[in-house]
Formats: structure tokens, sequence, C-alpha cells
């Protein structure tokens, strides 16, 4: 899986997705990240169509996910991938620990888990999904389904960034051959004005976006930047000819309290 997908929340419109898509293939973006919440899947997949030959390319890498619906996932699915207008999914997750329009302390959510996964394993059977992971669990809701699943999630999908580095999390990944997908990589755009982040990339001679980005691969988790500038979108890709220090690395981080910009599931039941 390419360590840099191009995310596409709140990127909408046809000529949008266009004008982002290519600029993303042109710099040599080989992932895309969308979800039916987003709705934007019918575009992302026009605008792949379209744009692909053009670059001598038959397929990216699409990753797409949906809210727990439990033995609804299917159906969820389906309509994902007629939406993508595709055959199968490289990737598909599921969102949220928590059963869509259920309260987070409900006892019920990890029945509704187990009711989920079953049913994109059944997907998964027939080859319309190529890997299943999930969105937003933490290591207890990972145990939980290790605990009860036929096929294991290949991709777990978290926000992570210097101050919330999810450092147990990413362990707990590698133990379990589980590869590690970062959201939220620059804060919501909190981080790019941050004293320490602007320090190291004036060391560097490099953007703060491209620091935070860097900080993340150097220790094998993905990320997936949302852009839709092309300028933005190129600069997100240029983060492979240079390398953190280790005290960099540490500077990033701070040893400050750790700060989430999105969502929090630590008290899904």
């Amino acid at each position: 899986m390419p360590l840099i997908g191009l995310g596409t929340f709140r990127l909408r419109g046809r000529e949008n997705l266009l004008q982002a898509v290519d600029a993303a293939l042109e710099c040599g973006y080989r992932s895309f990240d969308t979800a039916a919440v987003y709705r934007n899947e019918a575009d992302l997949g026009h605008a792949l169509r379209q744009l692909l030959p053009k670059y001598g390319l038959g397929r990216a890498l699409i990753s797409s996910s949906q809210a727990n619906l439990g033995p609804g996932a299917s159906d969820a699915c389906l309509k994902s991938l007629a939406e993508l207008g595709v055959d199968y999914l490289d990737l598909y997750l599921v969102h949220w620990p928590g059963k869509q329009g259920w309260r987070s302390d409900d006892a019920r959510n990890q029945a509704a888990r187990e009711e989920c996964w079953r049913a994109l394993e059944g997907l998964y059977q027939t080859g319309i999904i190529k890997a299943l992971g999930v969105s937003n669990y933490t290591e207890d809701h990972l145990a939980q389904l290790l605990g009860s699943c036929s096929v294991p999630p290949a991709v777990l999908q978290v926000e992570c960034h210097p101050r919330l580095p999810q450092t147990n999390l990413i362990g707990w990944c590698k133990q379990n051959g589980v590869h590690l997908q970062a959201y939220s990589s620059l804060g919501c755009g909190d981080l790019l004005g941050d004293a320490e982040v602007c320090k190291v990339a004036n060391v560097h001679g490099r953007t703060p976006s491209q620091v935070l980005l860097r900080w993340a691969l150097q220790q094998g988790v993905g990320v997936i930047p949302k852009a839709s500038a092309p300028a933005r979108i190129e600069e997100n890709f240029k983060v492979w000819d240079f390398e953190l220090r280790n005290e960099e690395a540490e500077l990033l981080k701070g040893g400050r309290s750790e700060i989430r910009y999105c969502w929090d599931p630590t008290g899904v039941a």
C-alpha cells in the first residue's frame, strides 16, 4: 500500500476532483481515500476513469469507508462500488466503532461491530473487497475484533501527529501486522504554526506540512493529506529526499499533553 495517498475529505464538485486527481497522478500519487459520508465517491470515480489513461495507468488504489451499520454493511459497500464505478475496492474500512445512531456507551456496540465485520467478510470472500480495515478503533476494540473475526483488519486509520503520537497503538499494529494510516496529520492545520514544527522546517528548508508528514512516514505510518490546490498536492508529496534526526522527531512531540483535533473513540463500549 502506498505510504502517501490523497485524502478527499470535504473535496467536492466534479471539476474540483478532476483538478486534484490530475495534479496528484502527475506527482506520483497512486492511492486515493474517500468515504460514503464525503459524498464525492461518484466524482472521484469519474475523475479516475478520465485521468488514469492519461498517465498510462489502468488502476489506482481506492479506499472508502462507512459507518458501523451492523448487518447493513454489505448494502452500503455495494452502493459505494456503484458510486465509484468500480468492480472492487482495494480497501474498505469501518469508520467508527460505535453503531450509527447509538450512544457511545451502549453495551450493544460490540455485537454490532461483530455483525458489521461478518457482513464485510462475506464480501471479502467474493473478491469485491481486497482488504478490510477499521478507523478510530482503540486497542480494546482491535483486541475484541481479533478475538471474533476470521479475516483480520489490514489497516487501522486514526488521527496521528506529534501532539497525538499514538505510540502504543503504533506498537500494537506492528506486533499484529496491521498497517497504521494517519489522518489529520497536520492537526487540522493548527500544527502548521507550531513553534517546534516551524523550527525544524526552517533547519531543513522545508514547509511545516512536509515536516509533519515526514514525521509520520519515518515511523512507517501512512498519510492521506487532503489538498485541492495542485501546488499543495505536490508539496505534500515531496517528502522523500530529507530525513528528520531522532532528536528532531522528539522535539516535535515536545513532551506536551496530547491534543485531539477530531473524534475521541475511547468512550465507545
